[in-house]
């Protein structure tokens, strides 16, 4: 009896040093060579806009993904290592504005393409509560910011008193696809009267989703004060790492399986 007792409490232990590590998702156990990125599969079928749908998984999370080899072009996840925080452009679209992952070495980067209706989201394997992850722009939609890019503006303006705002909203969904609530994120802020706390997100930031309750998913949008006759000029781009589940959540998950090992 004392033989079992001991190897319980063992994988207790284990059980536990899991839980304080545990991510649902942080896109290093996606295989990408070193300063690469993959965003789809990119099959041609010669006709353009016809996008092919995939999916790709970390951790116990699927993230959407679309692409259209005859445009080139890709809409929802992708997922990077890239980390050049200089080139400006559509060019270094997968590009970290941090200059690195926020935990290990890859990152997913989400593209919002309003006029395909492709929304970046995250599907949970079973339902549960988000504690948060951690997000951050890209290259591309931060240096944008700055500098203006093509139609998107440099936020401020000429004066830099412009109020102006680049905006994230994460919303919850339940395993019966009802919304449980959203979660606005700034990703740049222009809008004090004090123009010295005008501010472009250059770092991994952690976004609390604890308010959401318990999601089967995650969807992903963004929007800005500088709009025009097609849509939002600033480039519909974020960056996101390290997923992480509730503490109670997954030490419940933890102690189930625990408990059914035991009985067996």
């Amino acid at each position: 009896m004392m033989k079992y007792r001991s190897v319980f409490v063992l994988v207790l232990l284990f059980v536990f040093a899991g839980i304080a590590n545990a991510s649902v998702a942080d896109f290093d156990d996606l295989d990408l060579d070193a300063d690469s990125s993959w965003s789809g599969t990119y099959a041609s079928d010669t006709v353009g806009g016809t996008y092919d749908s995939t999916t790709f998984t970390s951790g116990s999370a699927g993230f959407n993904n679309f692409s259209d080899g005859d445009w080139f072009s890709w809409g929802g996840f992708a997922y990077s290592n890239k980390t050049d925080q200089t080139t400006s452009g559509y060019g270094n679209q997968f590009s970290s504005f941090a200059g690195s992952a926020q935990t290990g070495r890859n990152f997913a980067v989400g593209f919002m393409d309003s006029y395909n209706g492709f929304t970046p989201t995250l599907t949970l394997a079973s339902e549960m509560v988000i504690d948060g992850l951690s997000v951050t722009n890209t290259t591309y939609c931060g240096l944008a910011l700055l500098n203006g890019e093509g139609p998107a503006k440099a936020f401020g303006g000429s004066t830099g008193d412009d109020k102006d705002w680049f905006k994230l909203t994460i919303e919850g969904f339940d395993s019966q696809n009802g919304s449980t609530g959203t979660v606005d994120f700034l990703l740049a802020d222009y809008t004090d009267d004090d123009n010295t706390l005008d501010y472009v997100v250059d770092s991994w930031k952690y976004v609390d989703l604890t308010s959401l309750g318990s999601v089967k998913s995650l969807r992903f949008t963004v929007s800005s004060t500088d709009n025009g006759q097609w849509g939002m000029n600033t480039p519909a781009y974020f960056a996101i790492d390290t997923v992480v589940p509730e503490p109670a959540t997954m030490m419940l998950l933890g102690l189930g399986a625990l408990l059914a090992a035991r009985k067996r």
